[in-house]
């Protein structure tokens, strides 16, 4: 027994409350995406093939992206509305925020250095999340003293030294802390 009653019920599209809102969104960076295809990339002279050209699989997949969210939107505008949109686009925004957080981590790095950031940062989301009790905020120091002591000494990734480690005295102690802290 099938679940479909006509042919018609195989296209029905159900609209989304966040639906008209990410479908604008997406069809103008595609749109956005394509104007800025000719600064990007070129094409070469003529003898070369023309599946050789460096601007073809990015202009066709472009088009192709544009299209596919031109029918997106279209189907986003003749679809009956459902309540919800600013909801549902608050709700979307809410992801930001771990942006934000990661954007703030970036940019202490360079200045209180990558142990202390690195802490730090754990220890703050740690307690944004909802993990308030000594014990969590221990086990996220743990894990941040884990991820630093990884990337720097036994994968030797290269991060700058923190503008803290300036108020050091010189000498070997310096020296460790900007290599492996």
């Amino acid at each position: 027994m099938s679940r479909l009653k006509t042919f018609q019920d195989l296209f029905k599209r159900y609209r989304r409350p966040g639906d008209m809102v990410f479908a604008l969104a997406f069809f103008l960076f595609a749109l956005f995406l394509l104007v800025n295809l000719p600064m990007q990339t070129t094409w070469v002279e003529k003898r070369t093939q023309l599946f050789a050209q460096p601007a073809f699989w990015p202009a066709i997949s472009l088009v192709a992206m544009t299209f596919f969210a031109g029918l997106h939107l279209l189907g986003a505008v003749v679809s009956e509305r459902i309540p919800g949109r600013l909801a549902e686009v608050l709700y979307w925004l809410r992801s930001l925020e771990y942006a934000a957080w990661f954007m703030a981590y970036v940019l202490l790095v360079p200045v209180i250095g990558y142990l202390l950031a690195t802490i730090l940062f754990c220890g703050t989301l740690s307690f944004r999340l909802g993990y308030r009790s000594p014990q969590w905020l221990l086990a996220s120091t743990v894990f941040a003293v884990a991820v630093v002591v990884l990337f720097k000494s036994f994968l030797q990734v290269k991060i700058p030294a923190g503008a803290i480690y300036d108020a050091l005295p010189p000498g070997a102690f310096r020296s460790f802390m900007m290599t492996y802290l």
